[in-house]
């Protein structure tokens, strides 16, 4: 996950506790293993090195691609899982090397969900273009993870994946899961202190993941139509859902709608914590 991951138990004795947390690990390790772009071998390495030849994907595959066809329409194109080939120019590792104009706009004729051909379990790229299942995958493990975790025990636990969590019920006593929202200066304190009891939590923001040039900052939010990051958005969104992958969803939407990122969460009803 390319991140701390973590599961707190809450009633459990220490067997069962330890149960717990391996079964999470080996469903987290599972889900990188088998849809991180960065694994030689996997479906998604074998997709993007296709180079124009139909893949034919299993059933899990082919539901996290209906979902990400339903986000692109959901965002009017703007959560694109194609766009993950601009990595190739843009490296948000808080340093100030920004690409050329010219750079990122020749990598956009291989960004564009339309351009992609999914009649599941069939899906076809063009030569050059890849799928980048980034924006979606952390939270759909910490999904999965509690599922089995549901199933397997009645214990109260915390499933945090690098910022990503979910709640299966309060602590021991009653008292709800403390979440912090990381500080946009950097300090040890967080900016905001939530209160979780049962449900998930997913954070977008620039707060590791961005580039300084000439006092102005980048986030690493692009915007799949110009390349380019998205304008005037909140540094970070927090959104309170039933799921992690729901939560995660609609912090990224909200980014992806730079200065009207507030409007489109309050339109949707949901708690959400932005900082600007």
């Amino acid at each position: 996950m390319a991140s701390p991951c973590e599961v707190h138990v809450a009633d459990a004795d220490r067997p069962t506790a330890e149960a717990i947390v391996a079964l999470a690990a080996v469903e987290a390790a599972r889900v990188e293993a088998k849809f991180s772009r960065y694994r030689p071998g996997n479906i998604i390495d074998t997709i993007n090195r296709a180079n124009g030849r139909t893949v034919v994907v299993d059933d899990e595959t082919a539901r996290l691609f209906d979902y990400a066809q339903q986000l692109f329409e959901l965002s009017d194109g703007k959560f694109d899982v194609t766009s993950g080939v601009l990595r190739r120019v843009w490296s948000f590792d808080g340093g100030d090397r920004v690409p050329s104009r010219k750079a990122v706009d020749a990598l956009l004729a291989s960004v564009g969900w339309r351009k992609v051909r999914w009649r599941s379990p069939d899906l076809t790229l063009k030569p050059g273009m890849e799928i980048d299942l980034g924006g979606i995958g952390k939270e759909y493990a910490v999904d999965r993870a509690a599922a089995l975790v549901r199933d397997m025990s009645s214990s109260r636990c915390l499933l945090n994946f690098g910022g990503d969590l979910l709640a299966l019920g309060p602590q021991a006593d009653g008292l709800p899961w403390r979440v912090g929202v990381e500080s946009l200066n950097g300090d040890d304190r967080p900016a905001k202190q939530i209160d979780l009891q049962v449900g998930a939590l997913a954070t977008s923001g620039d707060a590791r993941r961005f580039l300084q040039k000439d006092g102005k900052r980048y986030s690493h939010i692009l915007d799949p139509a110009t390349g380019w990051p998205v304008v005037d958005a909140p540094r970070s969104v927090t959104v309170a859902a039933p799921t992690c992958t729901l939560a995660g969803m609609l912090a990224t939407l909200a980014l992806l709608r730079g200065r009207d990122a507030e409007a489109f969460l309050d339109a949707q009803g949901v708690q959400y914590w932005a900082l600007r």
